[in-house]
């Protein structure tokens, strides 16, 4: 018997699942990861906790899968992808905290560089927003891994003479694990993930010089950019009790959605995680959109890229955590199923826009901050738990309009992760958005995406069409929702919006 570990790095936890060559778990493990705010709008991790917790949890599903790890025949890795590190490339050594996706702190940058023309001869006219999203398909905004890149080499290297003389490495959180993993033999990361760091050409599939020279980022400290199937190196023996090939890498978001099996175009899923994110599969051809949504790689297998369409909502299962962490309305995130049950879903005009580290898309205001509208003395935190679920699914409801207006339309959504197991909200969500929402029986469909791709890294799966057959659908949800209803919602929804756009801009 052969076996598949599948790593998934992700905002709030590490986790490891251990598969059999039929897909089925037979081992798993995780642990929590902290995030720390030492001004606001910013958020870091420990880069040395990044890297335990998965030795940790690696060695833990291993265990708890009572193999020998030599029957382990491929690795594949998914992680939270825009947060950025930096490091030694002699020591290994990293320079400053993990800069987490979420993080503000370039903010201002970003509203200088979407003021800026372009350097001369660049371009043929185009301002720097257009540049950008032309060559990335992303947004200016301090999400992406670009400014925050810029803004560590000012603090550890300000005359970059150290990133150009190769002395340092930048990475996301792939590509400093796979640093890890191989003992420094491999500075790489994948398509999906380098198309996240806006430097990336998603056309050409390649790093854009004229990025590089705007955001003065040395090539030196750039990882090499591979397909998401392909021989990253080999984990050494110490880590996981056998020398183990990286066979398989993608981005947390791709991850998700071929672990949803959406190989084909106008396919759609959506992640419930710390934040949420609703991808459609658009085929081979780059969909630009005019809804300021995000074009992306899907995923590039046998050197042939795949793109998707993307709406990123910053704050969802997040938001659960600070009810609970910060509010303490609630003990445990299970809880919040029982305070919708209470309520009916019914918050008496209470609404929550959790803008905690700003507005994604389709608004992309990262100075907007959180809201909660329609206080009364009658409010109690049962509304006001619920209002904060319900917030996730009128987020996804504008983003599934966005996608509509862009020629995308999404008639099928399928959902994932940690929030979907609570049938109230999704019932909800799919009332909502008025249309079907279809559950898998794995709702952890991200770290299965990870360990599909090491699978056919592997040899065990020919191709993505042979792994699809092991998609399977738990539960399927349609629209009950009378329309008056979903429009008095969706309209109270869009004026808290506003009233926290206003705030953000005054």
């Amino acid at each position: 018997m052969t076996y598949i570990l599948a790593l998934d790095q992700g905002t709030s936890s590490s986790r490891a699942l251990v598969y059999d060559a039929a897909g089925s778990v037979v081992g798993s493990a995780q642990q929590s990861i902290e995030s720390t705010y030492p001004n606001d709008g910013w958020v870091e991790q420990d880069p040395d906790m990044i890297w335990s917790s998965i030795l940790t949890v690696g060695r833990q599903a291993i265990a708890a899968a009572n193999i020998e790890s030599a029957a382990i025949v491929g690795i594949g890795i998914t992680n939270q992808r825009e947060t950025t590190l930096l490091w030694e490339r002699e020591t290994s050594r990293t320079l400053y905290n993990a800069i987490v996706w979420q993080d503000r702190r370039s903010a201002a940058y970003c509203e200088d560089l979407a003021a800026q023309a372009c350097p001369p001869g660049q371009t043929d006219g185009q301002d720097v927003a257009t540049l950008i999203q032309q060559t990335t398909g992303l947004i200016i905004d301090p999400y992406f891994s670009s400014t925050k890149l810029a803004w560590l080499l000012d603090e550890v290297d300000p005359d970059r003479s150290r990133a150009q003389g190769g002395e340092l490495c930048f990475g996301t959180v792939d590509s400093f694990l796979v640093w890890h993993l191989t003992k420094g033999a491999h500075h790489v990361t994948d398509a999906t993930n380098a198309s996240r760091t806006q430097l990336f050409d998603i056309a050409q599939q390649s790093w854009s010089d004229p990025l590089l020279e705007l955001f003065n980022v040395p090539a030196a400290v750039l990882p090499r950019v591979l397909d998401c199937v392909a021989d990253f190196g080999t984990a050494d023996p110490e880590w996981f009790g056998a020398a183990i090939p990286i066979l398989g890498i993608a981005g947390d978001q791709q991850a998700a959605l071929i672990g949803q099996a959406c190989f084909t175009a106008g396919m759609s899923k959506s992640t419930y995680g710390t934040g949420c994110f609703v991808m459609t599969h658009t085929g081979d051809a780059i969909s630009r959109s005019s809804q300021q949504l995000l074009s992306t790689v899907a995923y590039r297998i046998d050197g042939k890229p795949s793109y998707a369409l993307e709406g990123s909502i910053f704050v969802a299962g997040v938001a659960i955590q600070w009810l609970r962490d910060q509010l303490g309305l609630i003990e445990h995130a299970a809880e919040t199923a029982d305070a919708f049950a209470r309520t009916k879903g019914e918050t008496n005009g209470v609404y929550v826009v959790p803008a905690f580290t700003g507005l994604g898309a389709p608004y992309w205001q990262p100075q907007a901050r959180g809201l909660i509208s329609g206080l009364t003395l009658d409010s109690d935190k049962d509304q006001i738990t619920t209002a904060f679920l319900q917030s996730v699914a009128f987020q996804t409801r504008t983003l599934l309009d966005a996608m509509a207006a862009d020629g995308a339309p999404v008639t099928t959504l399928r959902v994932d992760g940690g929030m979907v197991v609570n049938e109230a909200f999704c019932q909800f969500l799919c009332d909502v958005l008025d249309v079907p929402v279809q559950r898998p029986a794995d709702v952890e469909t991200t770290v299965r995406g990870a360990g599909v791709l090491a699978a056919i890294g592997a040899g065990l799966f020919a191709d993505l069409a042979e792994a699809a057959a092991l998609w399977q659908l738990g539960q399927d949800f349609a629209p009950a929702m009378p329309k008056e209803q979903r429009q008095r919602l969706l309209k109270g929804y869009e004026q808290a919006v506003a009233q926290t756009l206003a705030a953000g801009q005054s």
